[in-house]
């Protein structure tokens, strides 16, 4: 992150001991080590957040184009199924049409046949 060289961390090293003095630099070492381990930690969960959102985007992105992908389905089902439905009802029509007319032709068996009277020239 920071371009810090060896001589640049003895060089502040030198003036935190001459500032400080010898019996208080561990003590703001220790600190400034926590406080360093602390910041990078919150880096990190700023870092994984934005993963997260970045991931859940495209998760997002993929779900509007396989909805995108599904409604030429959807359109294709719908009109196979219309397609079906007026096939079914043109099937029942006619063998609605078969049973009426299978059944006239068995009352017009049923039916006994004219007789013939003498004199009377078959048609």
């Amino acid at each position: 992150m920071f371009d810090i060289g060896f001589w640049e961390l003895a060089i502040i090293g030198l003036v935190a001991l001459l500032v400080v003095g010898p019996e208080r630099l561990p003590k703001l070492a220790y600190t400034a080590g926590k406080w360093m381990g602390k910041g990078r930690k919150v880096l990190q969960q700023v870092k994984s957040e934005i993963d997260k959102e970045i991931k859940a985007e495209e998760l997002k992105e993929i779900l509007e184009e396989q909805k995108k992908q599904l409604n030429p389905l959807e359109e294709i089902v719908e009109e196979t199924s219309e397609t079906l439905r007026d096939f079914t009802q043109e099937a029942n029509k006619s063998v609605r049409e078969l049973e009426k007319s299978s059944a006239g032709e068995d009352a017009a068996k049923d039916r006994p046949a004219p007789q013939e009277r003498p004199g009377d020239t078959p048609k």
